[in-house]
């Protein structure tokens, strides 16, 4: 892949993000399971923003392998199911990993739950060390504690790791005020405050994720991850996307 280049007027805002991903948007596509050719899109997507000299890690859910609240909701322990949705999201770290550094781009797993013997353990010193040398941090597992949506250890990586924003990869293009695949009357908002988002309910991020991205100042970024290139043209200010500060 050629090196992105920038010019004065084009240079980013932003230092480091924290990429949010659902396991749908980010590896599963439209169906159940790891879909290559989203997972290759997504990474190509990394390594443009990678190329252009700021640094990225990575929160990726599980749902397209398993959803421990659906489960919970027909009968199963919440516990169980919720740790069961944490092992899914390993599983999808680990997949997103194999695809970045198949195109070269160095990247390392650190899990809320250890496993070493596939990743390594959550330290967080360790992890900004390696955003400081260029590798992508794909956090995984969550907080290592159920009764949490990935959303949450999302916000709270962003504050951990000094992050500039939180940028919400999703199959829409911004913040609706309704659904917009099942409301084509919906409008979607350029800005919003934090306020905004808890006040009227809207389905962006979980309230605590929000509460504490309004704590810590960081902006949310909300944005199309599925259209081609999208990422690195949103980090420059440009292309369709929602801003929560």
């Amino acid at each position: 892949m050629a090196a992105v280049q920038l010019t004065e007027k084009n240079v980013p805002r932003f230092k480091r993000i924290l990429l949010k991903l659902s396991g749908e948007a980010g590896v599963g596509g439209d169906s159940f399971g790891i879909d290559p050719k989203t997972l290759a899109a997504v990474s190509e997507e990394i390594a443009q923003v990678i190329q252009a000299g700021i640094q990225v890690c990575v929160v990726v859910g599980g749902g397209n392998i398993f959803r421990g609240a659906a489960l919970a909701e027909a009968g199963m322990e919440r516990a169980s199911a919720d740790y069961m949705g944490m092992l899914a999201t390993v599983m999808n770290a680990l997949a997103l990993q194999a695809s970045l550094e198949k195109i070269g781009v160095f990247t390392r797993v650190q899990s809320a739950i250890p496993m070493e013997a596939v990743c390594e353990p959550y330290i967080r010193r360790r992890a900004l060390r390696h955003l400081e040398k260029g590798r992508v941090v794909i956090f995984a597992a969550g907080l290592g504690a159920p009764f949490f949506t990935t959303d949450t250890p999302a916000a709270l990586r962003a504050a951990e790791m000094g992050c500039d924003a939180l940028f919400k990869g999703t199959s829409v293009d911004g913040v609706y005020t309704a659904d917009p695949k099942k409301d084509p009357a919906a409008k979607r908002y350029d800005t919003l405050s934090y306020q905004d988002v808890l006040g009227q309910d809207l389905k962006v991020m979980d309230a605590s994720a929000v509460s504490l991205m309004r704590n810590n100042h960081i902006p949310i970024v909300v944005f199309n991850i599925r259209e081609r290139g999208n990422l690195l043209k949103v980090l420059k200010g440009e292309g369709v996307f929602t801003t929560i500060a």
